[in-house]
């Protein structure tokens, strides 16, 4: 009997024959396939060969299976009044398009599968963008929002005629689990790490080939945190999989990160912990201290490695000249302490996967950050609203760090989710923590094979970042300029940090389409030297508030006079 995969197939040899499809796409004359509509729901049911899917991921693969396959009329622009950030309270307008849904099967009998989506536009450029997850996944990336850090007035890829995908990474969340559970599961595990990003690429190539009759001319991965550090995961493992990454705030020290959240929030429990009050006293005094370093006092740490080496957080201790009154005024010696472990890098007891040794401390600047209204910088990330549970409760009881780093050291590195964190010591997992920091850590900074095919790669850093270092970004890219010297990255990388920014864009201009800037050195060859930041209102129409010059690594932008919130009136320096 003819299978649902073979039926497909004739239906698209027919409609190539008639309609010239097969035809390679021109990326600068996107392509309307008038017929996808129609053929779209056939789609459903449609199957992809194990053979054909992540061949060199090492893990082996189940066949690919389309459960989904619906047309979706185009959409206006909408903004909601919920969301954690406002990035994630817009709804960007959206085209027609192919809209499929699969899941690939697991290799191993009880594992789970990894469930993808693509986006099929009807107009077509030619390209693909990939787009990475968050957190711990988990869930299905849609591929239809907007790039990290992209304005929010600014076409969506999908709008612009790229292909689209996303995955769950090869787990589901379940209500009442913790997010971590499933690094029980070993297969779920390395799909986690790497192998699904690179599966469920192959799987949409695939796709995009029975679709429009020819494969994507460019492929592009974007992600931002846990997306940030699979898109040097793909550099890295897969370097011909991608022609061009965008890596924005990557966790890419992965191994090192979970064990500063467990470090920083056993600090804030042993009497350490400061409530809103005392954040905005420790953000107040590193403004007062660092604010005008970059020749303006404009609410933004312009300058935050000088900041470094200015602001003394002792002057802040109860019972200091010029200190305030308690509670709110001052703060205790135990709390000192925790924001000095916080600042200081976590030295691990034995070197990590390519010689890692240490992960970077953090600040100043961000400290009091709002994320538009809601709780950003410290209250967010390291604080939460109440000291450390043991078991860690969920953000925002606790600190999004100290749940992400203490439920890690239960599932990933003990494997024990009765484990008590207070007691954990690497030492006695060793062989373990190496295990999870090879297979996790994004950190091998021979990028040659990427480089010599041709690919592109741009990192991203926020200063003023609690959710992970961006001094761990930064310690990256140098390392890879060590390894390849400097003149040979600066022909396929790129790493620009914005100042006093949030892990989620808040706090400072940090709005560029990265994406764009990506496709224009990838195709046209024209290498990024200084950009253009901005910062917007979040609601249409999206009234540019400020912009400041994006300046590449090390160089950080300084007022020499003008408008403050036009981006002419500063120059980058070192």
């Amino acid at each position: 009997m003819m299978t649902i995969t073979r039926k497909l197939w004739v239906v698209l040899v027919c409609v190539v024959a008639q309609y010239g499809w097969a035809d390679s796409p021109r990326l600068d004359a996107p392509r309307t396939y008038n017929e996808l509509p129609q053929r779209c729901e056939a789609f459903r049911g449609a199957t992809i060969d194990a053979g054909l899917i992540g061949a060199d991921t090492g893990t082996g693969s189940g066949p690919a299976t389309v459960i989904e396959a619906s047309w979706e009329e185009s959409k206006s622009l909408r903004v909601s009044d919920g969301g954690p950030t406002p990035a994630a309270r817009i709804q960007p307008a959206l085209p027609a398009y192919c809209r499929l849904i699969g899941r690939i099967a697991p290799v191993n009998a009880g594992s789970s599968e990894i469930l993808f989506r693509v986006n099929l536009p009807l107009t077509w450029n030619g390209r693909l963008v990939q787009y990475g997850g968050g957190g711990f996944n988990g869930v299905l990336i849609t591929g239809t929002g907007l790039v990290p850090g992209q304005p929010y007035d600014y076409p969506v890829p999908l709008a612009r005629g790229f292909v689209t995908v996303g995955t769950d990474s090869g787990h589901q969340n379940k209500p009442g689990e913790p997010l971590q559970r499933f690094a029980l599961d070993d297969e779920a595990l390395v799909n986690f790490a790497h192998a699904s990003y690179k599966k469920v690429r192959d799987v949409a190539i695939e796709l995009v080939r029975r679709a429009y009759g020819a494969p994507p001319e460019r492929q592009y991965f974007v992600g931002s945190s846990e997306g940030g550090r699979e898109g040097l995961v793909m550099a890295q493992r897969y370097p011909d999989a991608f022609d061009g990454i965008y890596s924005r705030v990557p966790v890419l020290n992965w191994t090192g990160l979970q064990h500063t959240g467990l470090r920083d929030g056993l600090a804030l429990a042993r009497g350490g912990w400061m409530n809103r009050a005392h954040t905005e006293l420790v953000g107040r005094a590193v403004l007062a201290a660092c604010d005008a370093l970059d020749g303006l006092a404009d609410g933004i740490v312009g300058d935050p490695l000088a900041c470094r080496e200015r602001f003394d957080i002792d002057a802040l201790a109860c019972g200091a000249v010029g200190a305030g009154t308690p509670p709110h005024g001052c703060l205790t010696q135990s709390q000192i302490a925790a924001i000095r472990t916080l600042m200081s890098p976590l030295v691990m007891p034995f070197g990590l996967a390519n010689g890692v040794r240490e992960y970077p401390g953090r600040g100043p600047s961000g400290e009091a950050i709002p994320a538009s209204g809601a709780a950003g910088g410290w209250v967010s990330w390291w604080l939460g609203e109440m000291p450390p549970d043991f078991p860690p409760s969920a953000p925002p009881k606790n600190g999004i760090a100290w749940y992400y780093g203490a439920g890690a050291i239960q599932y990933f590195f003990a494997r024990d989710p009765a484990l008590d964190v207070r007691k954990y010591d690497p030492r006695e997992y060793r062989d373990r923590v190496m295990y999870i920091s090879r297979l996790m850590d994004a950190t091998d900074p021979d990028l040659s094979a990427f480089a010599a095919r041709g690919g592109k790669l741009i990192m991203f850093e926020y200063m003023g970042d609690y959710a992970q270092s961006p001094y761990a970004g930064i310690q990256y890219f140098e390392g890879v300029e060590r390894r390849l010297g400097a003149d040979r990255v600066a022909e396929f990388a790129r790493l620009y940090v914005a100042p006093n920014v949030d892990h989620v864009g808040t706090g400072a201009p940090a709005l560029v389409d990265m994406l764009d800037v990506l496709v224009d050195w990838v195709e046209r060859g024209r290498a990024p030297a200084t950009l253009t930041v901005v910062e917007q209102a979040d609601k249409p129409p999206f009234a540019v508030i400020r912009s400041r010059p994006l300046c590449r690594w090390p160089e950080v932008p300084r007022y020499r006079g003008g408008d403050q919130t036009k981006a002419e009136s500063f120059v980058c320096t070192r």
